[in-house]
């Protein structure tokens, strides 16, 4: 059985009006900024994603699923 420790009460303490004030403004600042540089992220993310490997000896284990 696992014990339930005591909840800490965090550094600062905020309203629940100002919590969710404060995540929108968060929220808005993330979405502002993705907006203004999202080819930059964007250019950051295909550079690292894995490429499709073309081996011709590479075998397909799952073939060609017709599309929907």
């Amino acid at each position: 059985m696992t014990r339930k420790r005591p909840a800490k009460s965090p550094e600062y303490a905020v309203s629940d009006e100002a919590a969710a004030y404060i995540a929108d403004a968060l929220m808005e600042l993330a979405l502002h900024f993705e907006a203004t540089h999202f080819a930059q992220i964007r250019r950051h993310h295909q550079s690292i994603a894995s490429r499709p490997d073309d081996d011709a000896r590479q075998l397909d284990m799952f073939g060609k699923h017709p599309p929907f």
